[in-house]
């Protein structure tokens, strides 16, 4: 109840009297509305006229609002979840009316446009955890690499060649024609040299088709063959050098008198060409 003390005593009628008290307890009722906790009996008629959300205007604070619909802005700021000092903001939705579960609900706005500098407190949610990205896997292209068939292997550095023969050459590689070495010719008896160091490891005539053979095994894989000869001066486990003479020229399991030299890397023939000095 608000006592309301006038300085000046002013001789009014009975009528005069009774709107002045009115006037002093509606302007008692704007100014103290937003601190009141309970609305007046008059309430409950504004009430039905207050809208459900309420957009908030400039000039416009929390009692404002609640005495223009005669609500209670402790109610307002209850259901909008408005903590002390009860700000709010221009453009601001304020639900004035409770939902039909009577729970309170969260006001609702707008973006902000670029001239509301503030920020509204309860509608911002933050992520509890930054996102993390992934940046997706960067794959280099690999370019096609095409195998190419050497002419000269790279192991032949670690070897010092020579000529098996001195003879000419009758016959070249070809595979195709079942000719897997150089083949030389000469005189029965010609001598036949080691084309490089390395062991003997055959000295026979079991494979009929090279008569008496000659295999030298050598570093790096290599192994070469000397064929269709007269007479053998190597054993099977002997270390030979190159250039030292392992046989004589023949004819033995051939048509003619001739040298079959193949070269043979891990296995398989090759073009003696490729690794024999050029003279």
């Amino acid at each position: 109840m608000l006592l309301v003390r006038p300085k000046t005593v002013l001789k009014l009628s009975k009528p005069s009297i009774h709107s002045a008290l009115i006037a002093v307890a509606v302007a008692s009722f704007l100014g103290l509305s937003g601190c009141a906790s309970k609305p007046q009996i008059h309430n409950s008629a504004r009430y039905a006229v207050a809208p459900d959300f309420y957009t908030v205007r400039s000039g416009d604070t929390l009692s404002k609002i609640a005495a223009r619909y005669g609500l209670s802005y402790l109610s307002i700021a209850e259901m909008n979840d408005i903590a002390p000092p009860y700000r709010i903001y221009v453009n601001q939705s304020l639900r004035l009316k409770p939902s039909g579960n009577r729970q309170v609900t969260r006001s609702t706005t707008r973006p902000l446009t670029a001239t509301e500098t503030q920020i509204q407190r309860q509608t911002i949610q933050l992520p509890t955890k930054p996102a993390v990205v992934t940046p997706p896997p960067q794959t280099t292209p690999v370019p096609a690499v095409t195998a190419a068939v050497p002419t000269t292997s790279t192991k032949a550095t670690s070897l010092r060649w020579v000529k098996p023969s001195n003879g000419p050459v009758i016959e070249n590689f070809n595979v195709a024609s079942n000719v897997k070495g150089l083949r030389f010719g000469g005189n029965v008896g010609d001598p036949i040299f080691a084309a490089a160091d390395g062991q003997v490891v055959y000295a026979a005539d079991g494979l009929k088709e090279y008569g008496n053979l000659v295999l030298i095994k050598h570093i790096d894989g290599y192994i070469t063959a000397y064929a269709h000869n007269n007479r053998m001066l190597v054993k099977s486990g002997q270390n030979v050098s190159a250039g030292q003479q392992i046989a004589e020229m023949g004819s033995s399991g051939a048509t003619r008198t001739m040298l079959e030299f193949q070269v043979r890397l891990d296995g398989k023939p090759i073009n003696p060409a490729n690794i024999l000095p050029i003279n």
